[in-house]
């Protein structure tokens, strides 16, 4: 009976701390309903004001086909995190954008996290606090271990695909070796 008793406190324990996926709130700063926290591609691509743009967006989308076999290499052994407001018009265009590059791509949605924000760009729980976020969206790529590769923030420079290229391509800068004095 105590194993059973132990067990059952423990599922309550996980399951308080379990953030709702897809949850929508009235947003206070935007006085209207928006999605926030981990959210599913379909939970974004049904969410009804987001979906409005969506569609469309992602239908006239034409990926750079001159950069998807460059990228592909890249973002292998990748993940992204795209934190977006379902409120917010650059992620309305770019996200749609952004998806149909990475369905040209054929990556895996299990490598694709998505995390909504409210008006004031914060998640529950301080699920983004340790990222950085200023803009949305924002597009994060890391490597296996987790650790970040680069982002594009907002709206690309050039083109999605262009600068995903620079930001992964890019290499950490390498200190100099020293000069060996005593040669």
């Amino acid at each position: 009976m105590k194993n059973i008793f132990t067990a059952l406190i423990l599922l309550l324990a996980i399951n308080a701390g379990a953030q709702e996926l897809n949850k929508k709130i009235e947003d206070p700063n935007r006085h209207k309903q928006v999605m926030l926290n981990v959210c599913t591609r379909e939970g974004i691509t049904s969410f009804a004001e987001f979906k409005e743009s969506y569609d469309p967006n992602y239908k006239a989308y034409v990926p750079d086909s001159t950069s998807l076999p460059e990228l592909g290499k890249l973002l292998k052994g990748k993940k992204i995190t795209i934190v977006l407001g379902t409120w917010c018009g650059d992620s309305k265009f770019q996200v749609p954008h952004f998806l149909k590059i990475m369905d040209a791509l054929k990556i895996d949605e299990d490598k694709i996290t998505f995390i909504a924000v409210d008006g004031t760009k914060k998640a529950e729980n301080g699920l983004i606090d340790n990222l950085k976020i200023t803009n949305v969206p924002t597009f994060i790529f890391t490597d296996k271990k987790g650790v970040e590769v680069g982002r594009v923030t907002e709206r690309p420079q050039q083109t999605l695909e262009k600068d995903m290229l620079v930001v992964l391509a890019s290499k950490p800068a390498v200190p100099a070796k020293p000069e060996n004095k005593f040669k």
